[in-house]
């Protein structure tokens, strides 16, 4: 092959990345065209209220009644038989995950871009799910930081005593940041998402979450209701990202009573049309 024709190979591959990132952004900033948006606006805005209501009286709850009980009955910061623990709680940090997710992206559009036709359109379907678990996490994340950051709830034992309410508003460290759980955020918010998006793996992602939750609370990185009020964060925020691609129909689609469903994926229904053509 002459070094023109690979520089032309290259241009066009080149060419192809950038539409493909083009696509990937536009279609998420397009404006929303689904005719049962506000449905699902509506149902949006009930169940989060339902569950911001529900789960905000337990947080108070926990405040008055368990976080400083709780944290007393945890083994001591630093036991070295809490390694286990200390290493599945890696599982649930926000950097990780979005670094996972943010390289599986990036991979989806550097393979997608020198493949053809329907294989190309059947890994950008994929990719476009994995756009939705990463602004998913994402989203909760940040308006989780600001919280944190306004709040400035300090850690268990932050002082030297249990005390629930140990706050510095705006102190900006990292001893005053228990409030909300970040991988709290993080866990709640993947698990709800992966949900969206493959019902099948909900029980799953279930334990995976409650597992993180959990083991902040026995390494006494947080109180109980940091915990809630992270797995609260993160379920509205990646709910609000769902209806955000729904309205834009981008791998849900929205029923007649407004609730939200995934829609089946390019491949799938590759394989449905292969059924029926071959059906007797």
């Amino acid at each position: 092959m002459s070094a023109r024709a690979r520089l032309g190979e290259s241009a066009n591959y080149f060419a192809s990345l950038g539409a493909v990132a083009e696509r990937s952004i536009a279609q998420l900033v397009r404006p929303p065209s689904h005719s049962r948006r506000a449905l699902a606006a509506r149902r949006l805005a009930r169940h989060s209220l339902l569950i911001g209501a529900m789960l905000g009286a337990l947080i108070i709850a926990l405040m008055y009644v368990l976080d400083a009980r709780e944290i007393g009955l945890m083994p001591t910061r630093g036991t070295p038989s809490l390694w286990p623990v200390r290493i599945l709680t890696e599982f649930g940090k926000d950097s990780y995950v979005l670094l996972a997710l943010g390289t599986m992206l990036l991979a989806v559009a550097v393979v997608s871009a020198a493949l053809p036709g329907s294989s190309r359109a059947q890994l950008l379907s994929f990719g476009m799910r994995l756009q939705f678990l990463f602004l998913a996490v994402l989203t909760p994340l940040l308006a989780g930081e600001a919280l944190k950051w306004a709040v400035g709830r300090g850690r268990p034992f932050v002082g030297g005593a249990a005390n629930a309410f140990n706050f510095a508003p705006f102190a900006g460290t990292e001893a005053f940041a228990s409030f909300p759980s970040a991988h709290a955020v993080t866990a709640f918010a993947l698990a709800f998402a992966v949900s969206a998006v493959w019902p099948r793996a909900r029980l799953a992602m279930i334990v995976y979450a409650f597992l993180i939750a959990a083991t902040r609370l026995v390494l006494l990185s947080h109180h109980p209701s940091d915990v809630v009020a992270g797995a609260l964060i993160g379920v509205v925020g990646a709910m609000s990202v769902r209806y955000w691609f729904a309205a834009r129909r981008l791998g849900f689609a929205i029923r007649r009573d407004g609730k939200i469903v995934p829609l089946r994926s390019v491949s799938g229904r590759f394989k449905g049309v292969a059924r029926r053509a071959s059906a007797p």
